[in-house]
């Protein structure tokens, strides 16, 4: 069965230690004892894991946060990735909402001139909701370009100043009405929300869920009867590889109890629907 992996960094060595030692997400990879797990490898060893598990995508999930916490645009650091392997790897360009006309710059640039195939957003950096006015620009040029935006939600534990509030699913469900045309992928479950974003969801024609980071959390099972029966066309599989191991990821989605039509969709259907593959 192939796979798309819709939230994966490739764990070389620079991205392992980025990762224990970030300056906003540190104590959080801390807590979860990701230090003592990593594992970094050469990029040609992961793309060959990445052959033995048929994952025949892997997206990267870019991010810029500089107005609000300092963490600059990580955009140029997948395009090495898109570079050398065009057939394995899609970027979404991280964007900052705050930087108005500039992101919309960026987002233009990465997509003409660098291959990148969508958006990724974090509201609960940028400390404004989904639905805010300062998103509506980029939301407009995914739609110009036909290109999905990642959203990404979930608790960010121990971020200090975020709410996760920002990412409540009623945000979601308002961009999704104003932009019908817009693809949109909630990432991280959009937990612990997990019967309204379901319904949000299923309400839409136009949003998808990955539940990376939530698939064991309490409550999930509401995730997986979802997927059997709902929104069985809608859930895509992303392992949030390297801070959990995708084949670990790969084996866990394998025994919970999706039926096997819903995850042969997760696991490469609804994503291939959506990159238009």
């Amino acid at each position: 069965m192939k796979i798309i992996d819709f939230r994966f960094r490739p764990n070389i060595p620079s991205t392992v230690q980025g990762m224990i030692d970030h300056p906003v997400f540190g104590e959080m990879h801390a807590l979860f004892k990701f230090h003592e797990r990593a594992r970094s490898q050469p990029i040609e060893d992961i793309v060959r894991d990445m052959e033995a598990q048929n994952v025949v995508k892997g997206v990267i999930t870019s991010r810029d946060a500089e107005t609000t916490y300092g963490i600059a645009s990580g955009n140029k650091g997948v395009i090495p990735f898109l570079e050398q392997y065009p057939d394995r790897f899609i970027g979404m360009a991280g964007l900052d909402p705050h930087k108005g006309m500039d992101a919309i710059d960026e987002l233009g640039l990465m997509v003409e001139t660098h291959g990148f195939r969508g958006a990724a957003i974090d509201p609960f950096l940028a400390k404004i909701p989904a639905n805010h006015a300062k998103y509506y620009p980029i939301y407009a040029k995914c739609c110009e370009f036909d290109i999905p935006v990642v959203i990404s939600t979930g608790m960010a534990t121990l971020v200090d100043g975020a709410d996760p509030e920002h990412c409540h699913p009623r945000y979601i469900d308002a961009v999704a009405r104003d932009f019908p045309k817009l693809k949109i992928v909630v990432s991280h479950g959009c937990y612990p929300w997990v019967n309204e974003i379901i319904m949000v969801v299923q309400r839409n024609r136009n949003v998808y869920l990955e539940l990376s980071e939530y698939e064991q959390s309490p409550f999930s099972e509401g995730y997986i009867q979802a997927a059997n029966t709902m929104i069985g066309d809608k859930v895509i599989f992303a392992s949030a590889h390297p801070f959990l191991d995708f084949k670990g990821q790969i084996a866990l989605y394998r025994k919970l109890p999706f039926s096997p039509q819903a995850l042969e969709n997760i696991f490469y259907n609804n994503a291939a629907k959506l990159l238009g593959l």
